[in-house]
Parts: C-alpha cells; sequence; structure tokens
C-alpha cells in the first residue's frame, strides 16, 4: 500500500476535523433549535412570540444546505492553507537537505521562522557547516599525510644512495687490505682512513635517523625569553667563528619574550647559524639580529644562484661549492631547517644580501612573540 506524502495526510486530517466539527454542529443546531422560543417583531413594532416546532424546524432546514455548502467551502480552503503553511517549511528542509546528501558547499535551509520549524533549519545549517569544516580539514589532512609519506620515501631513497657510496669505499678499502694489494698493505695508513670513515658513516647515520624522527614527535609551545635563548644558541658559534678568524655579531633586544615550541625552534636556528658559520671564509662577517618581528641571520659569502637555493633544502642535496668543501656537510640541515619551520607553521625566506655579497636567512615569529 501506498503511503500518502505529508500535504495530503495533513490535509486530510485538517479537514476530516473541520468537516466533524461542522457536522456536529449542524446536528446540534438542526436538533436544539426547534426547542427554542423565537421572538419577531412585524412592521407595527408588535412582538409576536413563535414557539411552534414545525416552523423552526422548517426553517433550519432550508438554512442547513447552504450552511452546510459554506462550511464545506471554508473548511477546504482552511485545510488547504493550513496543510500548505505547515508542508513549505519542511519541504524546503528536505529539499536542502537532499542537496546536502551531494555535498553541495553552497546548500542551506531557507526557513526563516521563529518557531520549532525555523530552528530547526538553523540547526540543520549549522550541522551541515560543521560536516564541510570537519570534512575540508580530513582532506588536508589526508594531502598532509600523502605529502609525508612521499617525502618519507623520497627521504629514505636518498639517505640509502647517499650511504651506498661511504660503504662501498669501505668496502673495497677493507677488501684491499684483507688481500694485501699494493699499497693497502700499509695498515698503519689505511686503518686510520677506514676508522675516519666507519665515524663519518655512523654520524651520517645518527642524523638520518635523528632527521626521520622530525614528524613523529611534536612539542607543546613553551614561554620563553628570545633573546636570552639565542644567546644561548649563538655562545658555542661564537667561539668557532674566532677560532675560524671569522666576525661574529649579536644584536638582540634586552628582552624579548615569546610563546613556542623551544626545542624545535632552537634546532632549526642552531642548523642556519652552523651553516652560515661553515659557510664563511675567514675575516668575513656572520650576523643574527632581531628586525620587529622577524630573526635574521647573514653571513658574507659568494651568493647562492638561485637556481640552487630551493633544492638547498632538498635532503642530501649538496651543490658543487659545498662539495668541494671538506667540511661540506651531508646535506641535511637545511632540510632539517624546512622541516622543523614548516611544522611550526614559521614562514620563513633565503635570499641574496641587496648590498653586501652574501645570503640572509629571514624567520617571521611574528606569531609567536607576546608583547609587553
Amino acid at each position: 500500500m501506498k503511503r500518502l506524502k505529508l500535504f495530503p495526510k495533513i490535509f486530510l486530517y485538517t479537514l476530516a476535523i473541520m468537516l466533524f466539527i461542522v457536522v456536529i454542529s449542524h446536528g446540534l443546531i438542526y436538533l436544539l433549535a426547534p426547542q427554542m422560543q423565537l421572538a419577531l417583531t412585524t412592521r407595527d413594532n408588535i412582538v409576536v412570540s413563535i414557539n411552534e416546532a414545525r416552523f423552526v424546524t422548517e426553517a433550519v432546514a432550508k438554512a442547513l444546505p447552504v450552511s452546510l455548502g459554506c462550511s464545506l467551502l471554508i473548511s477546504l480552503v482552511c485545510s488547504l492553507l493550513f496543510s500548505k503553511a505547515v508542508t513549505d517549511p519542511i519541504k524546503k528542509i528536505s529539499a536542502s537537505t537532499g542537496k546536502m546528501m551531494k555535498l553541495d558547499r553552497v546548500a542551506s535551509c531557507p526557513v526563516c521562522s521563529k518557531d520549532e520549524i525555523g530552528i530547526l533549519a538553523q540547526n540543520v545549517n549549522k550541522l551541515y557547516s560543521n560536516l564541510l569544516s570537519t570534512i575540508e580539514h580530513l582532506e588536508q589532512e589526508k594531502v598532509n599525510v600523502q605529502d609525508m609519506e612521499r617525502a618519507k620515501v623520497d627521504f629514505l631513497r636518498a639517505a640509502s644512495h647517499e650511504l651506498k657510496t661511504p660503504v662501498t669505499a669501505l668496502n673495497a678499502t677493507l677488501e684491499n687490505m684483507v688481500l694485501g694489494v699494493g699499497k693497502y698493505q700499509d695498515y698503519a695508513v689505511y686503518l686510520p682512513e677506514c676508522k675516519e670513515m666507519v665515524e663519518q658513516l655512523s654520524g651520517m647515520i645518527q642524523e638520518i635517523l635523528e632527521t626521520s624522527k622530525l614528524n613523529l614527535t611534536a612539542e607543546s609551545p613553551a614561554r620563553v625569553d628570545l633573546s636570552e635563548l639565542l644567546t644561548e644558541l649563538c655562545e658555542p658559534y661564537q667561539l668557532i667563528a674566532t677560532a675560524h678568524q671569522l666576525t661574529f655579531s649579536l644584536y638582540l633586544p634586552e628582552q624579548c619574550p615569546a610563546v613556542l615550541p623551544v626545542g624545535p625552534f632552537s634546532k632549526a636556528v642552531s642548523n642556519i647559524v652552523a651553516n652560515a658559520v661553515a659557510y664563511t671564509e675567514a675575516g668575513k662577517a656572520v650576523s643574527v639580529y632581531m628586525d620587529g618581528d622577524r630573526l635574521i641571520i647573514e653571513n658574507e659569502c659568494e651568493p647562492i644562484p638561485e637556481s640552487e637555493v630551493s633544492r638547498l633544502f632538498e635532503p642530501f642535496y649538496r651543490p658543487d661549492f659545498s662539495r668541494s668543501r671538506e667540511d661540506g656537510g651531508n646535506g641535511l640541515g637545511l632540510y632539517i631547517v624546512d622541516t622543523l619551520l614548516k611544522s611550526m607553521n614559521i614562514p620563513y625566506s633565503f635570499e641574496p644580501l641587496e648590498t653586501l655579497l652574501g645570503m640572509r636567512f629571514t624567520i617571521s615569529i611574528q606569531p609567536y612573540i607576546r608583547k609587553t
């Protein structure tokens, strides 16, 4: 059996109730009217009392069809208007929820009444808005997870490639020493070299392990004096700079209160300063200072070509000018900086200086600074 829709159902219910009232009221009139005494006024203002039930019954019988017809028509119109007033907002909500099921982002319930149906429409709109926000958040999280997985695969692939070269060299050296091939018979020379290779491999593996854990833990922000923190971070690099005949300048305000993840931020800044000191030649300068809400690290050196700057933040990437240096590193320093700063949503830039020959690393820490 087919079920009635809401509009005809409400219409029939309302019409039935009104017809019931009409029938009962007319039945009562037909039964009770003959029992009443009627008074008529003639042209001479003479009041005549009519007490005959027959006359009353005939009068009621003549008026009853007209009254019933008018009542029926009024009942039909009132039932139609009432049913439409009740079902129209519900139809709008139903149509809107149908669009919402298809995740139409502009769908909303256009009911603005102040009654329960209006409150229902508002609640549906709020619920749908929260649902869309949750979906967008989940989609963004999905993209982030995919990017992290892709970056992890690329990192492991690059790590395996980087480890392959020194392992192959170490294996070849040891094999030649075991076989006593030519100059490799001189253990006093090649054993220290093998030891140095092992130490380099150990350091590289340790840094690879630390890098692989960067996205596994999240540190809660803590209140810290940025000036004091930067002074402590830069102290060992000032000693290294002095030993290499570099000028190391540190300009910081007396106090700079901030709330940030101290561990990741310290690691990122340490890597930047270490990179600046490592790639500055004797007689040149390294500067660390605050400019408003920006932390700036500058060093005098040959400007890096623009085509190379973006690639410096890739894991294990070392441009030609760094490969020729003895302390060229393993290409993870700036990759770690990029990963940490992005995890903290801290924007940065790395670009050549405008006036001198050198590079400038700028970190925008405005969201983390607290005004005193």
